[in-house]
């Protein structure tokens, strides 16, 4: 059994490393910001948070905005297994093992992103059960531990069952809907768990969770469309048009709930003209010549309406090699942004004593962010590589042959 697992780890390594020169190219670029951004990361462990741009206005920095857009795509992976086994379609169950490698590096890649929020994870122990104290449900960092961690250990055991299974072609499915099929039902479940750990008193009105939900299903989609694009056109690996068309779908239909939920909140904000509108006022307008958010605000919203219109021309959702990963690219992008610029750091201004504060992230903070994706992108990239050498029976188990 050892020598089974060592060999499946060896075979899935090896596999994974091999490519082309672009491929290679891609690997070597992730791994030198990787390789750099560990003495930048060095720096604020030895030096602490003093080396970030957060102040005593904007406790919140980049590590905890880009953590809630992790969320949004690790969550929203579960639109690619839900219709394999919620409605039985045979396109998508192939695929279901793909959107859990999503899931688990995006949740590993937003833990990431909170330690280094945390400013010292070695003292993580404190809030470890016995020698320290579990303080549930009262903390939200107690929360935030359960949850993605349930999530992330749920994906990794369907990853590693299903993948080991068919390598060494021991793969039933009426064993996996007996057995394990239960487990895929709790991650899908669970998923949109992780969704509620970034909705905090300050941003705490009636359509945030449907704005978060959307964003949720029009980002994840746009990172699975690509790499459906990609995979199908480097691999053998057959992905039918009709599933990227179903997400797709997902996109306009999510993206067309942001604008209504966009349109909801900043109609009822703006037309009472009270107090609580003024972090809408600040990020949409400016205040007495701080106009840092300005042209991110007017930019993602711009751009997501742009999507949502190119998405319903049908010849914009059949143009797999050209428009629409143009499309999927900006909506990524668009609620990347969204997220410190619109959502975070202007909903701290104006202060309790009415300061109105801009955010500069400082050199060492941007590039630890920096550095963070590209983990996640490198451990996204071999993790998916290997994953479809199994679906594809190029790497596969061989018994040692007996000698008589």
């Amino acid at each position: 059994m050892r020598k089974i697992i060592l060999s499946f780890v060896v075979d899935v390594g090896s596999y994974a490393l091999k490519g082309g020169a672009m491929y290679k190219a891609w690997l070597l670029f992730l791994l030198f910001i990787i390789v750099t951004g560990s003495y930048t990361a060095y720096i604020q462990l030895k030096e602490g948070l003093i080396t970030i741009g957060a102040t005593d206005q904007i406790p919140m920095e980049l590590f905890f905005a880009n953590f809630i857009f992790t969320a949004h795509v690790a969550a929203a992976a579960i639109l690619v297994v839900a219709p394999g086994y919620f409605y039985h379609r045979k396109d998508m169950k192939e695929l279901a093992v793909i959107g859990e490698i999503i899931a688990m590096v995006f949740v590993a890649t937003g833990i990431t992103f909170i330690l280094f929020h945390m400013g010292r994870p070695d003292r993580l122990w404190h809030m470890v059960p016995f020698i320290g104290y579990l303080n549930f449900p009262n903390s939200m960092l107690v929360y935030d531990t359960i949850v993605l961690n349930v999530y992330l250990y749920l994906n990794l055991i369907g990853i590693s069952y299903i993948l080991y299974k068919k390598y060494v072609g021991e793969f039933d499915t009426k064993a996996l809907a007996r057995w394990f099929t239960p487990v895929i039902y709790l991650a899908i479940v669970w998923g949109p768990l992780i969704r509620s750990n970034a909705r905090m008193g300050a941003w705490s009105t009636a359509v945030m969770p449907f704005g978060f939900l959307a964003m949720a299903g029009a980002s994840g989609p746009s990172l699975v469309i690509l790499l459906f694009l990609l995979i199908r056109k480097h691999s053998k690996l057959h992905i039918n048009d009709s599933v990227i068309d179903l997400m797709s779908t997902i996109i306009g239909w999510s993206l067309g709930i942001i604008m209504l939920v966009f349109a909801a909140e900043y109609f009822t904000a703006l037309y009472s003209n009270t107090e609580h509108a003024a972090p809408l006022n600040y990020s949409m307008f400016g205040h007495n010549g701080l106009n840092m958010y300005v042209p991110w605000f007017w930019g993602t919203v711009g751009a997501i309406v742009a999507c949502f219109i190119a998405i319903l021309i049908p010849k914009v959702r059949k143009s797999y090699d050209r428009w629409l990963p143009v499309v999927c690219v900006v909506v990524f992008l668009a609620i990347l942004v969204e997220k410190p610029m619109m959502l975070v750091f202007p909903a701290f201004s104006p202060s309790p004593l009415g300061e109105y504060t801009e955010y500069h992230p400082t050199f060492i903070e941007l590039y630890n962010v920096v550095s963070t994706w590209a983990v996640g992108f490198l451990s996204l990239t071999l993790i998916v590589k290997g994953a479809v050498g199994i679906l594809t029976g190029e790497v596969m188990y061989r018994k040692p042959e007996t000698t008589t």
